[in-house]
């Protein structure tokens, strides 16, 4: 046996044993917490390969994207003569003769290594009509011959307009919030303040306020057809609970492209909806339901419906019937059991499907673009349109950052005031 040391015979007997048993307590502790740190590894070991996978076809390339919002560098490495000779330019009328030289051999230079039309393409967005210009300018610097540089330039009264001069200079800095601004429908002037773009030119507010209230009037409908339906098939039979969920999960079996179609044909003036609408004397006249907003509001909440549906019914179905019968044997009446018995649990359902319905709305791509008219186009078309037609990722990537940053912000939002952890969105 070993000997006790002189401090441990003068503790009483029970602050031994307290002090052993802390010992044993921290050393068991210290087991838990390495094996819980090694079946964390082996969990993350596991996951890893999907999460490198997401992160190579999907994390970068957004991260990417959306860089372009703030990064453009095709004016700043096309004209590097001149954006050293305006570094020393304060903005005010029009730079000296040192850099229209400078942009005439920026300009030949362009044009010899192909880059003019690229030059052209992004200078015209932030000045509208410079493409045509530049290109002007590009093929009279071609056949200019003994023609100064300097003399070609001033000819083209493009180069002596007051904007244009201030566009280029914005334009040498490769981190820009011109797009930015431009999602916003805002600009920068000429004494460095921000100010508002011409009424003719301001239409992505107005598009951002379509697309949230298109989104908002699909989540309604979607929810004043779902609740009550979830509430049916919460309360029937299994049997015909499974027909109805069948029947609510059929459009998930065919293409959004397909059901997109079909409304078209649904729709159209001579369309089984407005035979409907007149045999039941609902209407006096066929009305225009084809490429406006209602027929997209009605086609788009179809496609919707089972996304606000599902959540509501995943929630609705853990309720137990006792629970109102309960209400109602201590009084309460039927409206009042509903409202302070049932929705309070609901209520969690209803916000997930509502936020997931909305969300997915934001970004609706194909049926506003086969349904809704020119003045039903949401910000997805017209950034799809940027991407595809215009070819401005720039414009793009800013449009597509503001819609991220109002999608997170409400998402925040519901998280903020419901809880991350009462959304059940099955």
């Amino acid at each position: 046996m070993s000997a006790l040391q002189p401090s441990e015979l003068d503790r009483p007997p029970l602050a031994r044993g307290r002090s052993a048993a802390d010992a044993d307590f921290k050393s068991a502790s210290a087991v838990l917490r390495r094996a819980d740190f090694g079946d964390r590894l082996r969990s993350l070991a596991l996951a890893a390969p999907l999460l490198v996978l997401l992160a190579l076809s999907f994390g970068i390339p957004i991260v990417l994207l959306l860089s372009r919002a703030v990064y453009d560098p095709t004016i700043a490495n096309a004209l590097p003569q001149t954006t050293q000779a305006l570094s020393g330019w304060n903005g005010q009328g029009l730079p000296d003769d040192a850099a229209f030289a400078a942009l005439a051999a920026d300009l030949r230079g362009s044009q010899a290594k192909g880059t003019a039309y690229e030059l052209a393409k992004s200078l015209n967005a932030r000045l509208p009509g410079a493409r045509s210009q530049v290109l002007k300018t590009v093929r009279q610097l071609e056949a200019a011959g003994d023609k100064p540089p300097l003399d070609v330039m001033k000819s083209v009264p493009f180069w002596s307009q007051p904007g244009t001069w201030p566009a280029i200079a914005n334009g040498t800095h490769s981190i820009t919030s011109f797009y930015l601004m431009s999602a916003l429908d805002l600009r920068w002037n000429n004494d460095g303040g921000i100010e508002r773009v011409p009424p003719e030119q301001a239409i992505f507010l107005q598009v951002f306020m379509r697309t949230f209230f298109v989104a908002a009037a699909v989540t309604l409908a979607t929810l004043i057809l779902g609740f009550p339906l979830a509430y049916l098939i919460a309360s029937v039979p299994k049997g015909l609970a499974a027909i109805l969920i069948v029947a609510v999960l059929l459009p998930f079996w065919t293409s959004i492209l397909v059901r997109t179609a079909a409304w078209t044909v649904l729709l159209q003036k001579f369309g089984l909806v407005n035979d409907l609408l007149l045999w039941l004397g609902v209407a006096e006249v066929r009305l225009d339901l084809m490429y406006s907003r209602i027929g997209l509001i009605i086609a788009m909440t179809h496609i919707q419906l089972p996304f606000t549906l599902l959540p509501i019914y995943s929630v609705m179905r853990t309720i137990q019937p006792s629970q109102m019968k309960a209400a109602y044997s201590l009084g309460a009446k039927p409206v009042t059991a509903f409202r302070r018995v049932y929705l309070p649990q609901v209520f969690p359902g209803v916000m997930a499907g509502c936020l997931l319905t909305f969300i997915l709305c934001l970004g609706y791509y194909i049926t506003p673009a086969l349904i809704g008219g020119a003045s039903d186009q949401l910000i997805s078309n017209f950034i799809a349109n940027y991407v595809n037609v215009e070819l401005n990722w720039e414009m793009a990537a800013a449009l597509s950052f503001i819609l991220l940053v109002l999608t997170l912000a409400l998402f925040g939002i519901f998280a903020r005031i419901l809880g991350l952890d009462r959304l059940k969105l099955v």
